[in-house]
């Protein structure tokens, strides 16, 4: 995390993080006693705020729908794996969609959406429990990237064609063996590069340049709130996916504050299936 950390952070700081809190004092109208809200302010368990880093929980949330989802497939994940596919990829019905880190908060959502919008979805994964995750959420077919003998005859095997769009999370060595298996025109959407994430030297070629250009790929870096304006209609569609039943959500939960660096660390050897939640 050290890209985050060291343009957000100084040592001393509170450390990063958002979550659903519930409204416990107040002197503003907009924030009742017993509301809930989402705020980025970071690891603690109460906050002082003015209001303005705080954003209301949607006004018709589900009674029967646990609010930690707002932190994942009905929030900030939820809303990048929908942008990513529909104003960077556009992905089409028919098309083939490769997504890595596919059983994370942003992957699984990703591979849900695509089979929602009729594509055929290939899933990289780390642990032959998060394949067989992939599986129950309807991906066609998923591998585990560290017990595979090759990466690329992986990528063939699961699509020998080719593949229209690739929703990028790791980067890396990963990302050098996919660009290869794109077709011409594919496009990648970047969201993340977790592979990289902690490196003290930063990582060096291959380049793939000359694939870009022959094959003509777009590949577009994005950050959800590019499309802010849209976020109330698309938490809107995702809990209709939800309650109809097309998409499914998996928390992975730690509980107690004080197991907070525990939490945190397990996601970065990747631990967790879905979203990492701490439970306070």
């Amino acid at each position: 995390m050290r890209p985050f950390s060291s343009v957000r952070m100084k040592e001393g700081d509170v450390m990063i993080g958002t979550q659903v809190a519930k409204v416990i004092q107040s002197k503003n109208p907009a924030f009742p006693v017993g509301s809930h809200v989402i705020g980025r302010c970071g690891w603690r368990t109460h906050t002082v705020s003015d209001g303005t880093d705080l954003t209301p929980i949607m006004p018709d949330w589900p009674q029967d729908v646990s609010l930690s989802l707002a932190l994942g497939a009905i929030g900030m994940p939820g809303l990048t794996a929908l942008y990513g596919i529909e104003e960077v990829l556009g992905l089409q019905a028919g098309e083939t969609l490769l997504v890595n880190a596919a059983a994370g908060a942003v992957g699984s959502v990703v591979g849900q959406i695509a089979k929602i919008k009729g594509c055929k979805v290939v899933g990289s994964a780390g642990s032959d429990a998060k394949v067989a995750f992939l599986k129950e959420l309807g991906f066609d077919e998923a591998f585990n990237y560290k017990t595979v003998s090759s990466l690329e005859e992986a990528l063939k095997k699961a699509s020998p064609e080719g593949y229209d769009c690739f929703f990028e999370n790791v980067g890396g060595p990963f990302s050098s063996v996919a660009i290869p298996q794109m077709k011409n025109f594919g496009r990648i959407a970047v969201c993340g590069s977790i592979s990289v994430y902690n490196d003290t030297t930063p990582q060096t070629g291959p380049y793939p340049h000359l694939t870009i250009i022959f094959k003509q790929l777009k590949m577009e870096g994005f950050i959800q709130n590019r499309w802010e304006h849209k976020h109330p209609e698309s938490l809107k569609r995702l809990i209709g996916w939800l309650k109809e039943g097309k998409l499914q959500c998996r928390e992975h939960i730690t509980k107690g504050f004080e197991n907070m660096p525990a939490g945190f660390m397990g996601l970065l050897k990747g631990e967790n299936i879905g979203k990492a939640i701490i439970a306070v």
